[in-house]
């Protein structure tokens, strides 16, 4: 890992992003082609899907469709372990996702006037696990339990087709989607599974959704920016992050153990650590350099870490590492401070904030309970993770009497006139006709 020196100047926000530049280029490269893709689906459908998968899967002839015994089957066959695993980790995500569904609330703006805000889940979601560097049963659980706890009705679910597995999802997806109860399940993969989703697909029966959600690489990423006002999207999560905020008592070993776990993701994966320790610095780098070498993804990670995208970052003091981290905005923002807990609200601008040493990013992806889909490429500043509000929609419910209208008649038919639109008063005023203003 390269490391940077910003010690002793004086820096923007804009200067800080530039130092630890995110792999943009390639999402820009996969916009375009995701979109032709979305367009193919849309115009072609089934013949488009198939033809995809046997271009970027290698698979031909394969059920779109699963059947119900597949899925069944896959829950059937899922080690002890494994499957208790889920299970616990379905358990944690259940319970906290049912604290992010808002209550009911009333406000009786005066007598006889009362609006109601409620939240209402959308009729039908689209989820999106991918299948390709790695095998993700966990985005099952962190898509499909929100969205149930939101309550919505209909849950459909896409993976890519696996040439080893005779053109089927992996078994281990299909398992954790039969945990689940979802038993709509299609073997579509990449750009091609977000556009199948937003248009609908007449020749197996895959009616559109209303919001699909789920992670995936750059053309995944893209066909959601392709679909957006046709259906709702969660957040664009591309190449996973993680920003670690540590001072000189932290811990080489682990911090180097949790970069590297999370670059083991993909190569464009961004590893950042920033300190204002340059002995912790040079720790790290060490430490990086030993265990990268032996982890099974050695290839990738390296990649990963030599990456610009990925840093040492030397920073003048606790301020200044504030100011940078809320400035990237990271995915994963994980705190190695001895102050940690009280540090805490000073970094406002991440996905997901992991504080301590005994918490790292991977217990999220798992078994925290928390919801591992996340915010990425600087989004933390303006959007949320996946939660049950993903699939909730605000919505108001206005209830006046005739008294409560008469005491802001005068009010909506000066506004009215005011601009210019004389038919809107004239709407109240109809509910007077035989009541001059001011009775």
């Amino acid at each position: 890992m390269r490391t940077i020196d910003l010690r002793g100047r004086e820096l923007s926000a804009s200067d800080m992003l530039a130092a630890v530049p995110r792999a943009a280029q390639a999402r820009a490269e996969a916009l375009d082609t995701a979109t032709r893709i979305v367009e193919d689906v849309r115009t072609r459908g089934e013949a488009a899907l198939r033809e995809q998968a046997e271009r970027f899967d290698g698979v031909t002839g394969h059920a779109i469709r699963v059947p119900s015994e597949h899925i069944a089957a896959a829950v059937t066959a899922l080690a002890p372990d494994i499957r208790a695993a889920l299970e616990e980790a379905i358990r944690r995500v259940r319970r906290a996702s049912a604290a992010q569904v808002p209550a009911e609330q009333t406000t009786d703006i005066g007598p006889g006037a009362r609006i109601v805000q409620r939240w209402q889940p959308v009729r039908r979601v689209g989820v999106y696990i991918p299948g390709g560097k790695a095998v993700y049963p966990s985005s099952v659980i962190m898509n499909v339990v929100p969205a149930q706890v939101a309550g919505v009705e209909k849950i459909a679910l896409a993976s890519p087709p696996q040439s080893d597995q005779d053109g089927r999802v992996h078994p281990t997806i299909l398992a954790a989607a039969g945990l689940l109860g979802v038993d709509e399940v299609y073997a579509i993969g990449g750009a091609g599974a977000i556009g199948a989703f937003a248009h609908g697909v007449d020749e197996f029966g895959l009616d559109p959704v209303d919001v699909l959600s789920g992670p995936g690489n750059n053309y995944v990423a893209s066909a959601k920016r392709a679909v957006a006002g046709v259906v709702g999207t969660d957040s664009e999560a591309g190449a996973t992050e993680i920003l670690i905020v540590a001072d000189a008592a932290a811990d080489a070993r682990l911090i180097a153990a949790d970069l590297i776990s999370q670059a083991e993701h993909d190569e464009q994966a961004s590893a950042v650590l920033v300190t204002d320790s340059p002995d912790l610095a040079a720790r790290v780098a060490a430490e990086v350099a030993t265990q990268a070498v032996s982890t099974r993804h050695a290839d990738r990670v390296a990649a990963a870490l030599a990456g610009e995208q990925s840093a040492i970052v030397l920073v003048d003091d606790r301020a200044m590492a504030v100011e940078f981290s809320n400035a990237y905005a990271p995915e994963h923002l994980e705190l190695h401070l001895e102050d940690a807990d009280a540090a805490a609200s000073e970094f406002t601008s991440a996905g997901a904030i992991f504080v301590g040493d005994q918490t790292p990013v991977s217990l999220g992806d798992y078994m925290a309970g928390s919801n591992h889909v996340l915010p990425t490429g600087g989004q933390a500043r303006y959007a949320p993770g996946l939660g049950a509000y993903t699939f909730l929609r605000p919505q108001q419910v206005i209830r006046y009497d005739h008294a409560a209208l008469a005491g802001v008649r005068a009010g909506v038919v000066a506004l009215a006139n005011t601009e210019i639109l004389p038919a809107h008063g004239e709407a109240v005023e109809a509910r007077f006709a035989s009541e001059p203003v001011g009775d």
